[in-house]
Parts: C-alpha cells; structure tokens; sequence
C-alpha cells in the first residue's frame, strides 16, 4: 500500500480552535438587544478595536471580520451586526448590504493579494457544519491558481503565508481607500 504523503507544519494559534475555546470578552460592552456575548461576531460588531477584534469593514448593518482559523490568506467572515441564525430574518436592506460588502471584499482583496477566484459560501445551521450557528456570515475565501482544493481532507500541508495582524492591515486600509468610513450606530 502506498504511504501518503505527510508534512507537518507548526500552527500553536489552531489550538483554542480545536479545544473549542471562546476568548472572554476583555471588557463589558453595551451589547445591542438580542445579542450574544459568548459571540464573536457580536462582540466585534458592538466593540470599536477593529484590529483586536479583526474587523476589515463596517457597514450600516454589516460588519465583515478576520477569520482567525483561515482556510487561506485573507480568509473574511461577513455578518449582519445582528445576532440572527436565518437568511429569512434578514432584512432586505441587510442582504443587500452583505452581498454589497463581499462585492467590495473580492475587488480589495483582488488588488491587494492578487487572488484568481473566490470560493463563497454559507452554512446554515449546526448540521450543515456552521461553528456559529446563531449568528449566520457568509464565508469569503480567496483562491490562486495551483492551490489545493477548498477544505482538502487528504493531502500535503497547507500554509497560510500572512499573518492575521498583516492581513488586517491590508484589507482594512484597501476598504477605508474605497469607501471612507461612515457613521454606524
């Protein structure tokens, strides 16, 4: 039988991801009605420390963040900034600004990393594999050609060749440049 192939590769920031750990908010935030605050993205949506919490954009009723357990360099989850598990919660004004948002997303992050092609996607519920499935985001993960498939199961290793923190700086700067930033409540 042949012997697969295997790398390791040194990723310690996966760990609090493996053993499902929920960083503590680091200070008390006036949290909007319906809110959770064991959810990152709702604590990223009422918090204004954009680079501790990964936010690359706000928007009226949007905010898009970091993923801190990327499938690829500028990995983005973009939510509503209310804490709701069903598209058809969703006002039509928040879809419209969502889809506007990852509209926004892939031309910043088409000029500033180059990426080939995106793979979106949305998962609903616990069952179809949601980590968060209280607060529904759309997943934004760039590709380039040559790379592997989107969650290989099988395979050598992945590398995710840009840290978060650089990333942010990146894609927040592209999106301020594009759009100023706007008085959100």
């Amino acid at each position: 039988m042949p012997r697969l192939n295997h790398e390791r590769l040194w990723a310690p920031w996966r760990l609090g991801y493996i053993q499902g750990e929920r960083p503590a908010p680091a200070k008390d935030l006036a949290l909007p009605a319906g809110a959770d605050p064991a959810c990152f993205l709702c604590r990223g949506a009422a918090d204004r420390a954009d680079r501790e919490n990964l936010v690359v954009y706000r928007g009226r009723f949007s905010l898009a963040i970091l993923n801190r357990y990327p499938y690829n360099n500028g990995h983005v989850l973009v939510a509503p900034r209310e804490h709701l598990p069903r598209l058809d919660q969703l006002s039509a004004e928040t879809h419209a600004e969502m889809i506007e948002t990852i509209s926004k997303l892939v031309a910043a992050i088409e000029r500033t990393m180059n990426a080939a092609g995106f793979n979106v996607g949305l998962n609903l519920g616990r069952a179809a594999g949601a980590g968060v499935p209280g607060h529904l985001h759309w997943h934004l993960v760039p590709r380039w050609s040559g790379d592997t498939n989107f969650m290989p199961v099988l395979g050598g290793v992945d590398v995710i060749s840009q840290a978060l923190d650089a990333a942010w700086e990146l894609l927040s700067g592209e999106m301020a440049r594009r759009e100023p930033p706007r008085e959100v409540p």
